[in-house]
């Protein structure tokens, strides 16, 4: 069986060995992966059994790259709707729901017409239909409070939020960089 070669990214790590991003997961098309190998800018730290070949270089695939230079973390997170989603674990803060990223909205806990504003400590996950019903009420008014008090996340509280979440397809070579639950083996 042959293997198409778009169904062979490359799991990105930062000089650190840890994961550039959790979710989305940092993944590399192998076409950059390949270039940056070439270019010298990663270590190659795993490989697919996949050969490509130019006229006059063969390589195989990498699976996992680490970078040479080390990428600092943003210390505050962007203030963007999928954050505030992944803070929230794509669950309606009123009523715990989870659903699809296209079924969910943000709501202003102190609705803007009331003086709220959009920012951190005062948007939260909500779906369709809770974000309804609360419309521009205060929570106390309306008896819809959310489930957990919105803060301003710190980049690794957004990458544990991320670790939640692991990808449909996780390469085996990928393992030992990816921290999500499973079992250890015992020595």
């Amino acid at each position: 069986m042959t293997v198409s070669l778009e169904t062979c990214p490359a799991l990105v790590l930062n000089a650190d060995y840890r994961p550039l991003s959790y979710f989305p997961l940092s993944l590399w098309q192998w076409q950059d992966a390949v270039k940056a190998a070439f270019l010298e800018r990663v270590d190659i730290v795993s490989e697919y059994d996949r050969v490509v070949r130019s006229p006059s270089h063969e390589i195989r695939l990498p699976s996992v790259i680490a970078l040479k230079e080390y990428v600092p973390m943003a210390r505050r997170p962007a203030f963007t709707r999928f954050n505030v989603f992944l803070r929230d674990g794509f669950a309606c803060q009123y009523c715990s729901g989870r659903f699809p990223v296209e079924d969910l909205t943000f709501d202003h806990v102190i609705p803007r017409s009331r003086g709220g504003r959009t920012m951190w400590s005062n948007v939260v996950t909500a779906c369709s239909r809770c974000n309804l019903a609360k419309a521009d009420q205060m929570p106390r008014a309306c008896r819809m409070h959310p489930r957990i008090k919105p803060i301003h996340p710190s980049t690794a509280q957004l990458h544990e939020s991320g670790r939640s979440f692991p990808p449909r397809f996780l390469h085996e070579s990928w393992r030992d960089y990816l921290y999500w639950d499973s079992e250890l083996e015992a020595e």
